[in-house]
């Protein structure tokens, strides 16, 4: 082939149709694909704040500074909440992606991120009550309000307890809503063992239940290193509040639209979320473990989008399997 006849896009794909003399095994083109794939998922994460206009913001309430970004314009407002020692950048392909067409604002819960880590209990009322507070300083109306893991619970929290702050709910992995006793247990002993300053099994546990066996090992490397930052009182207090969190008569009282937005092994199977919560629109996302924000953003943009244009619209059409 001439030089005026090479493609000028060479891809995986034009490589393995190429006649070469040794052709790569299944085995490295596995691990190329995911490379890959790894390489664009983080390269989406990082990209956060690049394109558009973000002012970070902090509020005070009860002491306690609250750090979040605000951006874009257009109602209604999307809030996204994290989860479990995570902070902020964990929804960062959501907010550049909806930042296009709505104000976006993304919080750092209490002890996480940039926010104040005071030596206290940390249960997700109050997380809930914080964002309640910014959701009314700012003058946001009534916002989308997304949650990951822990923020899930805290976004179905929030729209019981101040339902004229929320116009909706995606609660996107959320952590156990009916933990059962065992699962309570686990959590409990991994918290005294991080106060007792033993970190092992709160690396093993993030390590073995948040990804799947296929995920990239430098984003796995990449979500160690942010969620091992978080202090141990933090994590702790943190992990016994999702513990003890007593999440049915929260669902009882969320009257909003929500969407339950699940990866491989959900805390909270579809159909027992569809008979506490009715009115629940069911999504799954397809190879991507428990932070499926990150590691599939473009499917859980997709669902979010698909799910306010259908159901915020007609909030009595019911849920969906």
């Amino acid at each position: 082939m001439t030089d005026t006849a090479r493609p000028t896009d060479v891809t995986l794909d034009h490589l393995l149709d190429a006649e070469l003399d040794v052709k790569p095994s299944p085995e490295l083109v596995a691990r190329v694909r995911n490379r890959i794939a790894g390489e664009t998922m983080r390269a989406s994460w990082q990209v956060y704040g690049s394109e558009r206009r973000t002012t970070m913001g902090m509020m005070t309430r009860n002491g306690i500074k609250l750090a979040y970004d605000d951006r874009g314009a257009g109602d209604p407002t999307i809030l996204f909440v994290h989860g479990w020692t995570c902070d902020r950048s964990f929804f960062a392909p959501q907010a550049e992606h909806f930042a296009g067409r709505h104000r976006v604002v993304s919080v750092d819960l209490r002890g996480h991120g940039e926010s104040d880590k005071p030596n206290e209990p940390y249960p997700i009322e109050a997380y809930a009550d914080d964002i309640a507070y910014l959701i009314e300083q700012l003058g946001l109306g009534k916002v989308v309000a997304v949650g990951h893991s822990m923020g899930g619970l805290t976004v179905a929290q929030l729209a019981a307890s101040h339902p004229h702050c929320v116009a909706a709910i995606a609660m996107v992995e959320p952590g156990p809503f009916a933990a059962p006793p065992e699962v309570r247990a686990v959590f409990e002993a991994i918290a005294n063992a991080i106060e007792a300053g033993n970190q092992e099994p709160r690396r093993e546990f993030i390590r073995n239940n948040l990804f799947l066996p296929t995920s990239d090992p430098m984003f796995i490397e990449d979500v160690l290193r942010i969620t091992m930052a978080a202090p141990s009182h933090v994590a702790a207090g943190a992990l016994r509040g999702i513990a003890r969190f007593d999440g049915l008569p929260v669902l009882g009282d969320c009257k909003v639209p929500a969407l339950h937005l699940v990866a491989a092994s959900p805390f909270n199977p579809p159909q027992l979320m569809s008979q506490w919560l009715p009115n629940v629109v069911h999504g799954q996302t397809v190879g991507a473990g428990h932070i499926n924000q990150l590691e599939a953003p473009d499917q859980v943009n997709l669902m979010i989008d698909n799910f306010m244009r259908h159901y915020m619209l007609a909030p009595s059409a019911g849920g969906a399997a």
